[in-house]
């Protein structure tokens, strides 16, 4: 209890200061750009494999080579019946464009690891998909499965009942047991940020970082909503440049990657990501809400 109650004031500690830096870095009127930006451009960002030479805050990425565009994406295919000719088609895609990463259910990870093998794009697996809602040993077992089958980066879900019944200690054991089975493997903590209030997902950040994770990232892409600029820039402000940060959730244009990445994100989960480095319109099946399935 004593452990719990310690936690408990870490994150009221936490929360407080983190609120009081970002109302003192509010963006004046004449600027639409956080204080801290320009120091968080000239510092390397230590936890952020793949796609970290795309900085955030640089006007340079409107003109970005589709090539290195796709190096910050994750191609994804989550839906529940996803057929093995899908899968094949999504590690081709993800060959042929030279994305970051596929990312399937952990089902999957040992199938698409096989069709990525030789290239430099790799298969990641989510786990605790999409509730969250499983104990900490049922989800360290399952990034056991999916790391010994392939996964190079594992995409958690919070316990998001937990984070809003305040039990801290619960969320930072369930991560922290993720964050142990994975290693050396990264690790990435989905918040669902449209399922928590402003002080949750500082919380939840501040939490992730503590565990040891590599990135936090904002959605299932199965929840209420997506991605947003403004979660995207308080996550950052949060983690600083230590960890990344990963869009995800109804991200189907390159201007929504801009968006993203202008904001502060390194890394972005797409369904659409062949029409984002393409220019092509986005298909009416990735138009439909992301919570049929897609990102």
């Amino acid at each position: 209890m004593d452990s719990d109650q310690n936690i408990d004031n870490l994150v009221d500690e936490i929360t407080r200061r983190v609120n009081a830096r970002l109302t003192s870095e509010a963006p004046s009127a004449e600027s639409s750009k956080p204080a801290s930006r320009t120091r968080r451009e000239q510092e390397p960002r230590k936890r952020a494999p793949r796609g970290r030479n795309y900085q955030s805050g640089s006007r340079k990425e409107e003109q970005q080579p589709a090539a290195e565009l796709a190096g910050l994406i994750d191609h994804t295919l989550l839906k529940p019946d996803a057929s093995r000719e899908e899968l094949e088609k999504l590690c081709t895609e993800a060959r042929k464009y030279g994305f970051a990463t596929v990312c399937v259910n952990a089902t999957n990870v040992r199938f698409a690891a096989a069709m990525l093998e030789g290239c430099s794009t790799m298969a990641i697996a989510v786990v605790g998909f999409p509730l969250g809602a499983m104990t900490p040993g049922a989800k360290a077992f399952e990034t056991r499965e999916a790391v010994r089958n392939g996964a190079g980066e594992i995409d958690m879900v919070i316990n998001i009942g937990a984070m809003k019944s305040k039990d801290y200690a619960l969320v930072l054991e369930d991560i922290a047991a993720v964050v142990s089975a994975a290693e050396p493997k990264p690790v990435k903590v989905i918040l669902e940020t449209a399922s928590l209030n402003h002080d949750e997902k500082v919380i939840a950040c501040a939490l992730s970082k503590i565990a040891g994770a590599a990135f936090v990232k904002t959605s299932t892409g199965f929840g209420s909503g997506g991605a947003t600029a403004e979660d995207i820039e308080l996550m950052r402000n949060v983690v600083g440049p230590e960890m990344g940060v990963k869009a995800s959730g109804g991200v189907r244009t390159r201007e929504d990657v801009e968006s993203m990445v202008q904001a502060g994100a390194t890394r972005v989960g797409a369904s659409a990501s062949v029409a984002i480095v393409t220019g092509e319109k986005t298909k009416k099946t990735y138009a439909r809400k992301y919570s049929k399935g897609g990102y």
